[in-house]
């Protein structure tokens, strides 16, 4: 039982596919606004892992994953910006752990991969967003990302009911 921190490649990716649709699933269930709504099924969520996987292959997408026994307990995402002007950011998004497995630093653990490889690609600007007012957001601020604002009814959650979003970022290193 040793938590593992992996950044998946193309192959790895399709090896832990089925953990990530039941990550997402799980989350979403739990409340999580990550862009669905409570009636998520196995096929949305695995159109929605079609795309995660051709921007993998191209490399506008980095994935890691926290797995223990051989199940997916939490997973986030780089979005590599891929215009010209950009290349000095990326953009953290669906950072998820499992709703069994929460309180125990995996999303820490999946972060600092995330950063030092942002780090090792010269992608010193990471930004994201956040629901305004939940947990991820004491999480955030103890990683050393900058609250910037939000805007109100940004996205539904779940539920349907919409909810304002909070903007952060963080500056690794400014760009030479």
């Amino acid at each position: 039982m040793i938590l593992q921190i992996r950044q998946l490649d193309e192959a790895g990716f399709d090896a832990w596919r089925q953990g990530l649709i039941a990550l997402l699933i799980d989350a979403v269930a739990n409340g999580a606004s990550v862009g669905f709504l409570a009636d998520i099924d196995t096929r949305q969520a695995d159109a929605y892992f079609d795309d995660v996987r051709r921007a993998l292959c191209s490399g506008a997408l980095a994935i890691w994953i926290a797995e223990e026994d051989e199940k997916v307990l939490g997973s986030v995402q780089l979005n590599l910006c891929q215009k010209p002007n950009g290349l000095n950011r990326g953009e953290v998004q669906k950072l998820l752990v499992l709703s069994n497995a929460r309180r125990r630093g995996i999303a820490r653990l999946l972060m600092q991969q995330l950063e030092a490889h942002a780090g090792q690609l010269q992608r010193g600007l990471l930004y994201l967003d956040t629901e305004a007012g939940s947990g991820a957001e004491d999480l955030y601020r103890a990683l050393g990302y900058t609250h910037i604002g939000g805007l109100p009814d940004y996205a539904c959650g779940p539920d349907g009911q919409y909810r304002a979003n909070a903007i952060y970022y963080k500056s690794l290193f400014r760009p030479s």
